[in-house]
């Protein structure tokens, strides 16, 4: 199997024959399962070719599941971490893997009824109480650095977009340059997701979040950070073109703050410069999963549109620091 050799896995592994198959719906790390017929597991590493400085980085997602899972947070509990990449040609993950429904196409979403709503505020509070985690008490206060955060990750960010550039992209310069004018301070700092929506977590037969997946941009930062991206997810269109704001019974993005500020007791009244970032982030992520795209570097299928998913967020971004927090709300 392409990006996994089995056959050094089980040797590795000390195990019997072993079956993969790819996680479709990745666009960054490369997720398999994985069995030898008695046990199953999950399989993270990085994606061919093109790899951006400081991104899937696994020894980190390795730490933060080890840290979250024994907290009792939904987290999938890790088994084994390999750096060597003699073994299937890149550092990996090895974790439980964990029963559930990731919820990305609408039809099944709408299947959902009135039920809709009470999934999308057990996702907001799953949220609250990541950021509600004391990053010390749980061995994760070496994990990174609040303060500074917001700052950093505009850095960050304009050069991981210099580090993935096939083609122009009109605005997404001036975009970098009207967030990297008025930077917000931020409040305290605590555990952040990264790439925080309903597509990366599995959900269970009750509705209930069985485990939060792909830690790989975790840190500790500000959490208004994921806040926002979870919203600007809301307002993407899914498989079929709709949005999961369009989806009947959905909580608008002002229900979801709202809940999200009063199981955290953040204040999120002003949550537009986040926005316009969380819009720049993903769209220099989806840039970079471009760039390997016409390289020739993915698996899978669905990679050709990624290019044209850019323009629209750097627009959304314009459009947040303008005012207009997410769209179709």
């Amino acid at each position: 199997m392409k990006g996994l050799d089995l056959e050094r896995l089980r040797s590795y592994l000390g195990t019997g024959e072993l079956t993969a198959t790819m996680f479709a719906g990745g666009r960054s790390n490369l997720t398999y399962a994985v069995s030898d017929g008695t046990s199953r597991w999950v399989l993270r590493r990085p994606p061919l070719g093109h790899v951006l400085p400081t991104a899937h980085d696994m020894v980190r997602e390795h730490k933060v599941l080890g840290a979250l899972s024994a907290a009792g947070f939904p987290a999938p509990r890790p088994i084994r971490l390999c750096t060597d990449t003699d073994v299937i040609g890149a550092p990996f993950c090895l974790m439980e893997h964990v029963d559930g429904t990731i919820y990305r196409d609408p039809v099944p979403l709408e299947k959902l009824g009135p039920a809709i709503g009470g999934l999308v505020l057990s996702l907001v509070d799953t949220l609250a109480d990541l950021h509600a985690l004391d990053p010390d008490a749980i061995g994760l206060g070496d994990f990174g650095r609040p303060e500074g955060f917001n700052e950093r990750q505009v850095r960050r960010w304009k050069k991981q977009l210099d580090a993935s550039r096939s083609r122009d992209v009109p605005g997404i310069e001036e975009l970098h340059a009207r967030l990297a004018a008025e930077i917000p301070a931020g409040g305290p700092g605590s555990v952040v997701h990264g790439d925080f929506r309903l597509d990366n977590v599995l959900i269970g037969d009750e509705l209930q979040v069985n485990a939060v997946l792909d830690w790989e941009m975790s840190t500790l930062g500000d959490p208004l950070s994921d806040v926002a991206l979870m919203l600007v997810y809301a307002g993407r269109p899914l498989l079929d073109g709709r949005t999961p704001l369009s989806i009947p019974g959905h909580p608008g993005v002002d229900e979801m703050a709202a809940r999200y500020a009063a199981r955290s007791g953040r204040d999120v009244s002003d949550l537009h410069w986040y926005v316009g970032f969380a819009a720049f982030k993903l769209a220099v992520i989806l840039e970079g999963v471009h760039y390997r795209f016409v390289q020739g570097q993915t698996l899978g299928e669905g990679f050709d549109t990624v290019g044209e998913m850019v323009a629209p967020l750097v627009a959304r971004g314009h459009a947040a620091l303008d005012g207009t927090l997410v769209e179709g709300n």
